[in-house]
């Protein structure tokens, strides 16, 4: 028999499933509307917010010359490469003070912002509340940060790490606890009924689930204020974006590109460090059968 469908096959089809052809008919519709509104939004966009012509041929213009600047290097020998490797230093030890603490503060705060965990309507309260905290903390950008606490505390890395803990106890806390969520719930029913207590249904029933995700969001968060902590620089948090708006402003477009290949390549580095400890902590080693002797 063919897998091919004639068109009587189909009209038969259509005449004994209506419902069905209906419901496709309005899935089309839907998405034909989706598609347009999309369009009908850049357009829009672009017609107000667009540029015209001539600022796209200068900005294209610009561009040649910044990049030009950029891949030739003058005096490469006489760089003060210690004070760059050192600002690099720096913003590694802010983001990596800054994600650890978010990572102890924002893990034993998800639970009490897990729905699974929070039963009840006193604690489904305080598992709201939870949440609106770490949209409030998330909610402001790492730089906003960052200029609170240098007024705060003064110019320094100091400033930069505070910025990181406020927006990463945020973001990570919702995330972790997202991640307890998901979790199947048959393990903590079945601890449960043997007597366990909460803390272990969530330490054993809960947290060992979630786990995996655990270390990779906190991985990944690692890598990316590695990226983003530059722009902390910039507002006298500390760090490698110092160099970055020193360079800039006196157009030193090739130290600018000479340490973002730095820290392309510190991310790199990371990366392959992170993917150890997914396959370590995560994946595992195969624990060989038991043989008698």
């Amino acid at each position: 028999m063919s897998v091919w469908q004639t068109e009587p096959d189909i009209a038969q089809y259509r005449d004994s499933h209506p419902e069905l052809f209906r419901a496709q008919r309005r899935y089309l519709r839907g998405v034909a509307i989706l598609v347009l509104a999309v369009v009908a939004y850049y357009v829009w966009f672009f017609l107000q917010f667009g540029i015209t012509a001539e600022q796209f041929t200068r900005g294209i213009g610009q561009l040649g010359r910044y990049f030009a600047r950029m891949f030739v290097w003058h005096d490469f020998a006489s760089w003060p490469f210690g004070y760059y490797l050192g600002q690099i230093g720096i913003t590694l030890a802010i983001v990596f003070a800054g994600t650890l603490t978010a990572t102890f503060i924002a893990l034993p705060l998800s639970f009490f912002a897990a729905r699974n965990v929070m039963q009840g309507r006193v604690n489904g309260v305080v598992a709201l509340l939870m949440r609106r905290l770490f949209d409030v903390l998330r909610g402001v950008d790492m730089a906003i940060w960052g200029l609170i606490f240098v007024r705060a505390v003064g110019l320094g890395p100091l400033a930069g790490v505070l910025a990181i803990v406020m927006q990463d106890t945020g973001l990570l806390g919702r995330l972790y606890a997202e991640g307890h969520e998901a979790v199947e719930r048959s393990p903590g029913r079945g601890l449960s009924a043997v007597g366990a207590g909460s803390v272990q249904k969530h330490r054993f029933g809960i947290f060992t689930q979630s786990f995996p995700a655990f270390l990779a969001l906190s991985l990944y968060q690692i890598e990316s204020n590695t990226r983003s902590a530059a722009v902390l620089g910039f507002v006298g948090a500390g760090g490698v974006g110092l160099v970055y708006a020193e360079n800039m402003r006196l157009w030193n477009w090739d130290v600018v590109m000479f340490i973002t290949l730095i820290l392309v390549a510190v991310v790199m580095a990371m990366d392959v460090a992170s993917t150890w400890l997914r396959q370590r902590y995560i994946t595992g080693k195969t624990v060989p059968l038991f043989e008698a002797r």
